[in-house]
């Protein structure tokens, strides 16, 4: 699944293949709320997923505040993001994946101690189990710290 979610750090899929999306869409006005936010427009995944990955919870409420990017949380997004890297990232985004390590959430750390063994070549490496929902560190986070 992570290898599957190639660069999409958040994607609400319906909007995109629902017909009556598609039948009733039009051209948004200039100051229409629903155009997208700055944060996001005209980046690619690769500098979203880093900016993602460094923003902390006031910054993310105060950006996606009344969006449904909200509904994705935090975590979700800083988990996304992290996959992304592993999947389109480069060794210049090991700093970034590093600094997750020290996420207070168990399954942002799972996956970027994934990206970072990713970025680091080991391809064939085997999925890392579901991240452990009491907080403590998975495995693979305190061997990639070695």
């Amino acid at each position: 699944m992570r290898s599957g979610i190639a660069k999409w750090v958040y994607r609400y899929i319906s909007q995109s293949c629902c017909p009556w999306n598609t039948r009733f869409a039009k051209e948004l006005p200039e100051d229409s709320p629903y155009q997208p936010r700055e944060v996001i427009e005209g980046k690619d995944a690769r500098t979203l997923a880093r900016e993602i990955l460094s923003m902390t919870q006031e910054e993310f409420s105060r950006t996606f505040k009344g969006s449904a990017m909200k509904r994705a949380k935090l975590r979700g997004l800083t988990r996304n993001a992290a996959v992304v890297l592993g999947n389109v990232g480069t060794a210049d985004d090991v700093g970034v994946l590093t600094r997750a390590l020290d996420d207070p959430e168990p399954l942002v750390r799972e996956h970027a101690a994934w990206a970072l063994r990713r970025l680091d070549g080991e391809r064939g490496a085997p999925a890392l189990p579901l991240s452990d929902t009491r907080g403590s560190e998975p495995q693979e986070v305190s061997d990639v710290r070695r």
